[in-house]
């Protein structure tokens, strides 16, 4: 067995899935795996995916690379200054569409990555934008009758016709939750996916060899040990495949489909993720530098802040509270009132020198790291200030997040639905504050849009999560830096696998070839 195992990442996102094999190793020979492919069609998560191959060249990175990090240093001077380096990473993060892509170019990168190799991985996961909850419910709305027939349904494909093409021994695929509910032409989308991963060949017509290659599907996350979810004969229970992240020591309430793929040759039998304590919120943000919002439409200063967010004393629910709740919320909120009125706060910076550690997992967060990138607060109109501070006061007097339910009348938004939301009917909890002692709600890429899902705990910071805090809520190191404007950052950050998670799998996945080897 090889001392790194090869792996091809499809789709690869900003690189989550494949940093959690990169960082898995056991022994005293740090056999573990070797991501030689990374595949990805965004131009900005690529930016990132090449960034992140650079990294990982070295054994230890350059000066340089953390002046170029803090911007001390344009990124083609540094990339010059170690062309090696550079021309490795650049064979290993391919920006590609795959789908659209010449499939016999895709099939000689494939193949020139691997090297011949026999024993190696194939990961990843196609886009999920037509699978989740929330993108179907908007899909499916008369404004856009193009769902039935959107190619993402599909791009699942490509993934299998990678896999009847090269053949891997283990494959493992990740997708959304709501890939379970997703119908097309009304039936069942996933029991046709994991029809088709037991038997790539025939679900491609494909002639000869390839038509009898199959499968043993296996689940990571169940309790009941080895459980097949496809073998000999078919037997369906796509409920077995979702990963709970919170489970298995990620600060996330993050819900997963993962389908580990073994072909019928291999005799070996899949393990299982182990359970570990719960890793809270606080656990992993609270040692980050504080930092103020910053007021969007209007001039913008810390006085300024200040001053907006002391006008609650003027609202009802401040002086006036009329419930235990609000009682509470007004406690905490003029506790807050004159921490922030005696504190100097700054907005963040796209990096600063940083040296404290995270409560729990330092280890992981801050290994080689020499500060700290993407942490820098984004800017909320005054109203949102508002809201955001009285949901952050309230969650911290009752120990939960408030709903529009909540909310006293002079904070309701001006939204068509709002009175939906107030019988919680629809979006009821649109503000919702990210509780300390809890793990956190599922990350997505919605924080690109706006903070209202991802409000900070603490109101004397009045502000939603920066990239970095949700990059630690998805158990990316902090040596892991995002390109591209902000907006951007968000949405690799919440489109990505928890890289810890991934590790804990490449674990299994080890074993699983391990045993191969030694049959």
């Amino acid at each position: 067995m090889p001392t790194k195992i090869p792996v091809i990442d499809l789709f690869a996102g900003p690189g989550g899935l494949g940093e959690g094999f990169s960082a898995f190793s056991r022994g005293a020979d740090r056999h573990g795996f070797d991501v030689r492919l990374s595949i990805e069609m965004d131009s900005v998560a690529h930016r990132t995916l090449l960034l992140r191959k650079f990294f990982r060249s070295f054994d230890e990175p350059p000066d340089a690379y953390w002046e170029y990090v803090a911007g001390r240093l344009p990124q083609e001077e540094l990339f010059s200054r170690y062309p090696t380096h550079f021309e490795a990473a650049r064979g290993r993060a391919w920006q590609a569409e795959l789908g659209r892509k010449n499939k016999g170019v895709v099939t000689r990168r494939i193949g020139q990555a691997l090297r011949g190799a026999s024993t190696w991985v194939l990961i990843g996961g196609p886009p999920c934008q037509a699978y989740s909850l929330v993108g179907r419910s908007r899909m499916q709305s008369r404004t856009n009758p193009g769902f039935e027939s959107d190619h993402r349904h599909f791009l699942y494909r490509e993934y299998l016709r990678i896999v009847a093409r090269h053949r891997p021994p283990v494959f493992l695929m990740e997708n959304v939750k709501g890939l379970l509910s997703a119908t097309h032409g009304g039936q069942k989308i996933f029991h046709r996916i994991l029809s088709d991963l037991h038997e790539p060949g025939r679900a491609l017509k494909i002639d000869g060899r390839t038509t009898q290659l199959r499968y043993r599907l296996y689940p990571v996350g169940q309790t009941a040990q080895g459980s097949l979810i496809a073998g000999a004969d078919f037997i369906p229970d796509p409920h077995s495949l979702v990963v709970r992240s919170e489970d298995f020591g990620i600060p996330q309430a993050r819900h997963r489909v993962f389908v580990l793929g073994i072909r019928e040759d291999l005799d070996v039998r899949a393990g299982l993720l182990q359970r570990s304590d719960t890793v809270h919120v606080e656990d992993v943000i609270d040692d980050l530098p504080r930092i103020r919002s910053t007021l969007s439409r209007e001039q913008d200063s810390e006085e300024a802040w200040r001053d907006a967010i002391a006008e609650v004393r003027q609202q009802t629910w401040f002086r006036s509270p009329d419930s235990p709740e609000l009682h509470g919320a007004a406690r905490e909120a003029t506790t807050a009132l004159g921490s922030i009125a005696c504190t100097r706060l700054d907005a963040g910076a796209p990096w600063q020198p940083w040296t404290a550690r995270p409560r729990r997992l330092a280890p992981w967060y801050r290994r080689g790291c020499r500060g700290l990138s993407n942490h820098e607060a984004r800017g909320h109109m005054r109203s949102d200030l508002h809201r955001y501070f009285f949901a952050a006061c309230f969650a911290r007097a009752n120990g939960r997040s408030p709903t529009l339910e909540d909310f006293p009348p002079e904070l309701m938004p001006d939204h068509r639905n709002v009175e939906q939301g107030r019988r919680g009917e629809m979006f009821g909890d649109r503000f919702r504050v990210q509780l300390a002692g809890h793990t956190s709600t599922t990350v997505t890429s919605h924080i690109s849009k706006d903070g209202h899902y991802f409000i900070h705990y603490d109101p004397t910071q009045c502000r939603s999560l920066t990239v970095r805090e949700a990059a630690r809520l998805q158990t990316f190191p902090d040596s892991y830096h995002f390109e591209g404007p902000r907006t951007e950052q968000y949405h690799q950050v919440g489109n990505a696998v928890p890289p810890r998670l991934a590790r804990q799998i490449a674990g299994i996945v080890y074993d699983v070839l391990e045993k191969a080897v030694k049959n």
